[in-house]
């Protein structure tokens, strides 16, 4: 436990940025897995908000530091080719 003052505020900050960060991410899954969800009842208006909402998702990620950026074009090109598979 730290006994410097500066030393516990940054222990609350970083408790409090993991959860941010915790809760930022299981928003992109849930986003990601939407979209999957689509893709697999073959409806294609669907996939195609789902995409759209999923790509920005990952966007922001990388734009927040959640994502390395080949991590997030790995994604969304993997998302493309489902959705163009789908037509």
């Amino acid at each position: 436990m730290p006994n410097i003052k500066s030393a516990k505020k940054r222990v609350l900050v970083n408790k409090n940025k993991a959860m941010q960060n915790k809760i930022a991410k299981s928003a992109l899954k849930t986003d990601i897995k939407k979209f999957e969800a689509a893709v697999v009842e073959g409806n294609r208006s669907e996939a195609d908000r789902a995409y759209k909402v999923a790509v920005k998702a990952v966007d922001k990620a990388v734009g927040h530091g959640l994502l390395h950026r080949n991590n997030a074009a790995r994604k969304k090109s993997a998302m493309t080719v489902k959705l163009n598979k789908l037509a």
